[in-house]
Order: C-alpha cells, then sequence, then structure tokens
C-alpha cells in the first residue's frame, strides 16, 4: 500500500523529550574524522543533541507497514531534525518541538520509498554546503563522569549511551548497525565532509555508530579524551607499536608479558630496524640506562604482567621516560580499569585486551587502547590503513558485558584474594603469584595504584608436570582453555597451552614451569570454587 503524499495524510512532528540531567557531549574531532564545529563553512558554535531523545509520533508509525517500520532509517529522523538548527543552538523542549514540526511541515512535498510505501520528504535536501550540515549519525565528545554519579559501576552502565548517544533512538540498548558504507546524498555535501564542514561516517572500516559507543564507554570509565576499539588485543598492540615507533626506533619492555607480544617484538619489528630492552619490572636503574643509551620511542608492559603477575611503579616509570621523551604505554588488561587507572598515573596510552574482562562473557574478540586525542589520532589513522576493524556486532556484546563490569570485577577480586590466601597455605602449593598476597615482590606498589588486585591467581604444584595435568583433569568447574576474565572460570599450564613448541629448558628460561598452574576465576560461587579446588589438590 502507497501512503498518500498529502502532507494532511501524513504528520510528522516528531516529539522531542529533554533531559536538562542527561546532557551527553558535542562532537568532538578524533584523527580529523569529526568535528566538533558545526556552522557550516565558518566553523562557528557548538552543537549538542544527545540530550534528545527522539519518537515516531503514534499516527505516523500507525500508517507504515510493519515492512516500511523495519526499513525507516535513523537516518531520515536526524536529518530532519537537524534542519531546524541552522543556527547551532540546541533548542528548549518546547522550542525544539516547534522547530522539528516546522522542518516536518516543510519535508513532506516530494514522496520517497521506504520499504514498499510512499512518504513525502521534500527530497530530504538538508544540510547542503551553504547550510547547516545535517548529523547521520552524531559522534560524541570525549566523555567525563558527571557530578551525579560518584561511582565507576553507574559510568560503566550509563557512559556513551544515556549520556549521550549519537544514534536516534528511545531504546535503553544500543543498536547494532550493520552497514559497510554511508552514502551521501549529493557529492556538494561529500566535499563539506571532506572539508571539515559536514559530520558524518563515510566507510564502515574508518568507524561505525554502534563502536563509538564502545569507545566513548571506556574512555568514560578510564579518563581518556579518546578510545580506540580494534579487532583484538593483539591487533591492538601491534598497531599502536607500528604507529609510535619509527623505523629504526627502539622500545623498552619487560621480562614478563604475554608470549604473542614477545614474539612480535623480537621477530617483527627487527625487520624495521626497531630494537627492544627487555627489563625486569622493577629494574628501574636498567630503565634510566636504556632511556641513556638509545632514543627510546616508547616504554610498553602489563601491570600485572602475565602470567607471574609483576607490577610496574606507573607513576615513577611514567616519570623516568617522560623525562627523555619516550611514550608511556601500560597493558591493563589484568587490572581493568576499575582496579586501576594508568592514565591518572601518568601514563600516556592504557592498553586492554577487551576479550577479556571489558567482554567479559568468553563469546568476543577485542582490543582498545585509550589516551590523548593526539596520541590515539596516530594509531587510529594507520588502523584505518591496515583494517582490524571491529564488528559492530562485536562492538554491542562488548558494551552489554560493561554493563556488569562492577558486579563480575568484586566477585573476582574477592575469590581471587581469598583462593590466593588459601593455595599459599596449601602444603601441595609451592609458591602462589598474586599481587594481593604480601608474598608478592610488588606488594606495597599494587596496594598504592590498584584498588583490587583481579582474578587470576597463578601458582605452582609441588609436583612434576605429571602431577600438575591430575590437578588440572581432577578439577570440575573451571574450563581447561585459553583466556580469563569471563563469567566462567578457566584453567591451564602455561607450560602446555602456551609454550609447548618450546623445550623444557626454553621454557625455562621465561620462568614458565611444567607445574605452574594460571587459574582466572569467574563469578561462580566461592564455597563451590573452593571445594572444587581443593579437592582436585587432594587428587595429587
Amino acid at each position: 500500500m502507497a501512503m498518500s503524499t498529502s502532507a494532511s495524510r501524513v504528520s510528522l512532528s516528531f516529539e522531542c523529550r529533554t533531559d536538562a540531567n542527561f546532557s551527553g557531549g558535542i562532537p568532538r574531532i578524533d584523527g580529523a574524522r569529526f568535528s566538533s564545529k558545526l556552522g557550516g563553512a565558518s566553523g562557528k558554535g557548538t552543537f549538542g543533541m544527545s540530550s534528545l531523545i527522539l519518537r515516531f509520533p503514534p499516527n505516523f508509525v500507525r500508517q507504515l507497514s510493519n515492512k516500511a517500520r523495519r526499513n525507516c532509517s535513523n537516518i531520515g529522523v536526524a536529518q530532519i531534525v537537524a534542519a531546524s538548527w541552522s543556527n547551532n543552538q540546541p533548542p528548549s523542549s518546547a522550542a525544539g518541538a516547534k522547530a522539528v514540526d516546522a522542518a516536518a511541515s516543510s519535508a513532506v512535498s516530494t514522496p520517497f520509498v521506504v520499504g514498499e510505501d510512499v512518504v513525502d520528504n521534500n527530497d530530504m535536501d538538508i544540510g547542503s554546503c551553504n547550510g547547516s550540515p545535517f548529523v547521520q549519525f552524531q559522534a560524541l565528545e570525549s566523555f567525563h563522569k558527571p557530578s551525579f554519579l560518584k561511582s565507576d559501576d553507574s559510568v560503566a552502565i550509563h557512559a556513551g549511551e544515556r549520556l549521550g548517544r549519537g544514534i536516534v533512538t528511545d531504546a535503553i540498548t544500543t543498536p547494532v548497525v550493520n552497514t559497510s558504507a554511508y552514502f551521501f546524498k549529493k557529492t556538494s555535501e561529500l566535499i563539506d565532509f571532506k572539508e571539515k564542514r559536514h559530520v558524518s561516517f563515510e566507510y564502515g572500516r574508518y568507524g561505525n555508530p554502534t563502536t563509538v559507543v564502545a569507545e566513548e564507554k571506556i574512555s568514560a570509565l578510564e579518563g581518556a579524551e579518546s578510545t580506540l576499539i580494534l579487532a583484538s588485543g593483539m591487533c591492538a598492540s601491534t598497531v599502536m607499536m607500528l604507529a609510535l615507533v619509527p623505523a629504526g626506533g627502539h622500545i623498552i619492555t619487560t621480562t614478563d608479558c604475554y608470549r604473542k607480544t614477545r614474539i612480535f617484538i623480537e621477530t617483527f619489528l627487527p625487520k624495521m630496524g626497531i630494537t627492544a630492552t627487555v627489563l625486569d619490572p622493577a629494574d628501574y636503574a636498567g630503565l634510566e640506562a636504556a632511556l641513556d643509551n638509545h632514543k627510546v620511542s616508547l616504554y610498553f608492559t602489563e601491570s600485572p604482567t602475565n602470567p607471574f603477575l609483576r607490577c610496574v611503579d606507573i607513576e615513577l616509570v611514567s616519570k623516568i621516560c617522560h623525562a627523555k621523551g619516550a611514550i608511556v604505554c601500560i597493558d591493563g588488561t589484568f587490572a581493568t580499569p576499575l582496579n586501576q587507572k594508568a592514565l591518572a598515573l601518568g601514563a600516556d596510552i592504557v592498553l586492554h585486551s577487551a576479550t577479556k574482562y571489558i567482554g567479559g562473557h568468553n563469546d568476543v574478540l577485542a582490543g582498545c587502547i585509550s589516551g590523548t586525542t593526539e596520541i590515539i589520532s596516530q594509531v587510529r589513522n594507520l588502523h584505518h590503513v591496515l583494517g582490524g576493524a571491529l564488528n559492530p556486532n562485536a562492538a554491542y556484546l562488548i558494551i552489554r558485558g560493561m554493563k556488569t563490569l562492577h558486579l563480575r570485577i568484586k566477585q573476582q577480586n574477592s575469590t581471587a584474594q581469598r583462593m590466593a590466601e588459601i593455595l599459599e597455605a596449601h602444603p601441595k602449593v609451592k609458591h602462589v603469584y598474586y599481587p594481593g598476597l604480601k608474598s608478592h615482590p610488588e606488594h606495597d606498589t599494587a596496594k598504592k595504584q590498584m584498588i583490587g588486585f583481579g582474578g587470576v591467581v597463578s601458582f605452582e604444584v609441588d609436583g612434576d608436570i605429571t602431577t600438575t595435568i591430575k590437578f588440572v583433569d581432577a578439577l570440575k568447574i573451571p574450563y581447561i582453555a585459553p583466556s580469563f576474565g569471563g563469567c566462567e572460570s578457566i584453567v591451564d599450564q602455561p607450560a602446555i597451552m602456551s609454550y609447548w613448541d618450546l623445550s623444557q629448558a626454553e621454557r625455562a628460561k621465561y620462568g614458565i614451569m611444567d607445574n605452574l598452574v594460571r587459574f582466572s576465576f569467574g563469578i561462580e560461587d566461592f564455597e563451590d570454587l573452593k571445594a572444587d579446588v581443593l579437592q582436585a589438590l587432594e587428587a595429587i
């Protein structure tokens, strides 16, 4: 059924709801993708629509067929609203409704097809190069914790969404925008976009509205100006190093780290003439010497590290490195943004394998880096070339997972601390590695810079590889698998899971003994996990 082209038959008087308590930020420029200046060619004035929640009026919805409603794009709604804001003044509730009504009235003279139905929209000629550019999907300014949210627990739920989201919708959850490209109505609009007078997305590899929400949520927790989310944690690490370390440059890293990161540093970077100094995490004298002897571009380490959970003094390292002009990047995957604020401690970049705690459900791969807009933009530019883009469905899973991050982390912190103490006292356990224990070499450092100590405990069983296998196989709750940080507990022997291709002697060079176990505690009941671990120890 085709709808009438008469304005009397189709009412487009959209209702605008504003809430002063949930006013979002303005669009931001990040790597020259988006501009916070939306005043046409002059670029004057700022623009904010994140406090507006837009609804289709009931009479409009009733007249659309089901198919048409399914196909109706948010873009059209945003175009109509933005047309009324040519003076770049955020409308009040009443003024906004009148402006949108006026825009809608003028937009119903020429039909366009939505699904199988026809709706008038005056050729949708909104936001030309001489007027105010409309916002297809509005980019958001880096979000900082508002005064009425006192806790990261609340920020993890609402940042980037209720506090301002660039997708026009009343849905509580962020929609998944499955598109590989974004259209421009006219060439003049495309030219405006290229010359920074028009705000839009362009191609899926360069950005996606769902992905932007995930980035803003992480920025809010880290206190960062900008966040870039990528296809995996390793993608984040490698692209970051390639972007920030010049050919022939030098980096400093630490002895204990994720093996694939070490392989990249030792095997791939030398092909570009990039050399590395590898130090013990606590060797600060060695750090100063390396900075004196080399032109160091980047200091990169995990804190806590994998798998021995060593902790670097981030504040001290940052001061030492900044004095010599080196950038500091901390991989905070084991810590999470809730247990440790690396940027607040002085680091320039914080990196996460979002696959782990941030996603939190063992169902998505992602990585992210956060820091200043200047630094992250450098990485983003190379990322656009290399193409490790995150699928918007994966971004949705990251957003979903972060809403329970604070609940999961509290449980995992508590379980891991209590289990570490139990394991340390057990006669069949030789050694426990956990920053929350006084026996840990960097316990004082961890106490100074961490709120909680994470959900992973590494320990050595009193026995050989066969004895350790027997212990792992006797466990009933955890999965034997790689990765960590999810709702389900996971256990593995690094000697087998990550280093089996090396000889026993080669593994020992990295401190990986055959009896080492890495246990990632999930959110199962503590007493159940305790009973399971104890019965498995009794079995050996």
